[in-house]
């Protein structure tokens, strides 16, 4: 007999994760904060739930023994990750998951100046948005001890695939930082990530973080030269990063102001996971065939 899988924050990633599992024959609940975001997975044969978990009142769900997915995004401000703590709050011996996989960031380890990180180096988030992740972390760890409930937890990398691409952008013809300024980045090809999901849930190590990433990195500049060649778009005027300060959003900076190289081997090696996009040029070849 499976066990029921609840995804809460349901969305890009949790309907793909989803449908795998229910094309398994296991019994999967998608968690929403929206009535149209429940339409939608009902429309795509997912048994949805409505959660807000910005309001105190909705926090409170049957979760006992499920295994839980934790998909939805921090808050958009602060360190604290609010969401997260709602959740923990209505939880308690009687209904409380037997495992949860939490999707948290690489962002946490912070500015590695470009050297290879695997997953001993110490958390060291400094924008906002990583330290509600690492945040998280520590508030999921905290559950996990005063409970005995199991816990993994994935720190991904930038996510890609057919539907997240930065076609958009190009069409914009958006500038981008000159590559020989451009900082190390790493990413993970969507359906790449949801083997690795299901994995972390069937065989990872209680108490354990995996990095995620297809262990080959890049910088952005030539993430978007790429995706541009690959979609027969014009590729991006490069700047300078002086310029980039005044023509670049400030997310676009914050990016531009961390360099890290992902090793994955724990992800090869613990939950033996292969692969199917080992790298940039595979994965937007599969996002041709698989759009």
């Amino acid at each position: 007999m499976t066990t029921h899988k609840v995804i809460i924050g349901c969305g890009y990633l949790g309907t793909k994760v989803a449908k795998f599992y229910l094309e398994r024959g296991d019994v999967v609940t998608g968690v929403v904060r929206t009535a149209r975001s429940a339409e939608a997975l009902q429309a795509a044969g997912i048994t949805g739930q409505l959660l807000d978990l910005d309001q105190d009142s909705t926090a409170q769900h049957e979760l006992q023994g499920v295994e839980l997915f934790y998909f939805a995004p921090p808050p958009k401000s602060g360190t604290d990750e609010t969401r997260v703590r709602r959740l923990l709050e209505g939880l308690d011996s009687t209904n409380s998951p037997r495992r949860i996989v939490y999707l948290s960031t690489t962002g946490v380890y912070g500015d590695c100046g470009g050297v290879w990180v695997d997953e001993t180096r110490p958390a060291h988030p400094v924008v906002d948005r990583a330290k509600r992740r690492w945040d998280a972390e520590q508030r999921f760890r905290a559950w996990s001890q005063a409970t005995g409930g199991e816990l993994v937890i994935l720190r991904v990398a930038g996510i890609y695939g057919p539907e997240k691409l930065p076609l958009a952008r190009l069409k914009r013809q958006e500038p981008t930082v000159a590559e020989s300024q451009a900082p190390y980045t790493n990413r993970i090809h969507i359906t790449d990530l949801v083997q690795v999901c299901v994995a972390a849930m069937s065989r990872g190590v209680n108490g354990e973080i995996y990095n995620v990433s297809d262990g080959s990195p890049g910088n952005m500049t030539d993430y978007f030269n790429q995706v541009a060649d690959w979609a027969g778009l014009p590729r991006p005027t490069q700047i300078s990063l002086e310029e980039a300060g005044t023509q670049l959003s400030a997310g676009m900076l914050s990016y531009l102001q961390e360099s890290r190289r992902l090793e994955s081997r724990k992800l090869r090696d613990e939950l033996g996971v292969v692969l199917r996009y080992p790298d940039l040029q595979s994965g937007l070849a599969g996002c041709r065939t698989e759009n």
